[in-house]
């Protein structure tokens, strides 16, 4: 595991690198996954968001700051070399282990 700790870590930038780097990972396919996860619901939280006038956009930093974080957590818990599940949405599976 913790030779791909690196590789798993940049999942939370760009969430497909540990499919590539390391098909075989399970760690950097549980990271990839979380990376994957964290992408599609700050989207979707930002677009959501973005379109609600005037609390949307007062909540809208917050929920940047809040992904953000999390993405924080989950790289620290990454470089240590843990798989950790992120808080909320976590237990969200879209990359088949």
């Amino acid at each position: 595991m913790e030779k791909n700790k690196v590789v798993a870590a940049i999942a939370y930038l760009i969430f497909f690198l540990p499919l590539i780097a390391a098909p075989d990972s399970k760690f950097g396919r549980f990271h990839a996954n979380q990376g994957l996860v964290l992408l599609i619901v700050g989207m979707v939280g930002n677009l959501v968001l973005g379109m609600i006038p005037i609390l949307g956009w007062i909540l809208l930093p917050l929920y940047s700051l809040a992904i953000f974080v999390l993405a924080v957590l989950g790289l620290v818990n990454t470089l240590n070399g843990k798989a950790k599940k992120l808080p909320i949405i976590g237990k969200i599976n879209l990359i088949n282990k």
